[in-house]
């Protein structure tokens, strides 16, 4: 006699993102394969979501109003061993990637992907996979490949002068996006851009977009 089968059990997901437009379209998407048990937009409030909901799998951005996913994963990760943590950004930098990796995600996505595929990638961090995004694979292939070479260079002090969100946008400008696209990617407004973007001008002392380009691609940052 046959016996039916166990229904597969539902990730339970912590969603984190600054962007309330974006955790309701990533709600709106998923929302009907996993169960979505909290949401959060600050480092803050994320370590304390997690720590109530006890969630399978975290949906995380890489960059946070006050501070960065890998503070998330850093505070959350040592007591709870059974939760994993999946990056979701717009980024798509090695030093992101890296980053977040080495705090103990267990992959990175950019918000390019699907609904479908994202799904996909939660079920399999749930059970334990590791997932990228496929030309992600490399950063993190190649950073693990040359751990044992040495110390990693320091930080590049003018690019660290730039607050995360100031980063994105350089990125974005450097590869020729306009500013209502940049406003688009980010889930921002346009006069948020311009300010952003002077703001890296100012602190980097260029003067023009093509100078900021040739920064960025002298950086390998684009």
């Amino acid at each position: 006699m046959s016996t039916p089968e166990t229904p597969a059990v539902r990730p339970r997901v912590v969603l984190v993102d600054d962007h309330a437009m974006f955790r309701a379209g990533v709600r709106a998407e998923i929302g009907d394969a996993v169960d979505i048990v909290g949401e959060a937009a600050t480092v803050a409030e994320a370590i304390a979501t997690i720590r109530h909901t006890k969630p399978s799998v975290v949906l995380l951005d890489v960059h946070l109003p006050d501070g960065g996913g890998p503070a998330v994963v850093g505070a959350v990760l040592p007591e709870l061993s059974e939760t994993r943590f999946l990056a979701l950004s717009v980024s798509d930098a090695g030093e992101d990637v890296i980053a977040v990796i080495r705090s103990g995600a267990r992959g990175y996505v950019t918000k390019t992907i699907s609904g479908a595929d994202l799904t996909d990638a939660i079920r399999r961090v749930a059970d334990g996979d590791v997932v990228f995004s496929p030309r992600l694979a490399g950063f993190v292939l190649d950073a693990f490949r040359d751990s044992d070479a040495g110390p990693s260079p320091s930080v590049d002090p003018e690019l660290d002068q730039l607050t995360p969100r100031e980063q994105e946008v350089l990125r974005l400008l450097a590869r020729g996006y306009s500013y209502r696209e940049i406003g688009a990617e980010l889930f921002i407004s346009i006069k948020t851009v311009e300010t952003h973007a002077s703001n890296v001008l100012r602190k980097l002392q260029l003067s023009s977009r093509h100078q900021l380009t040739r920064w960025a691609a002298d950086r390998r940052l684009v």
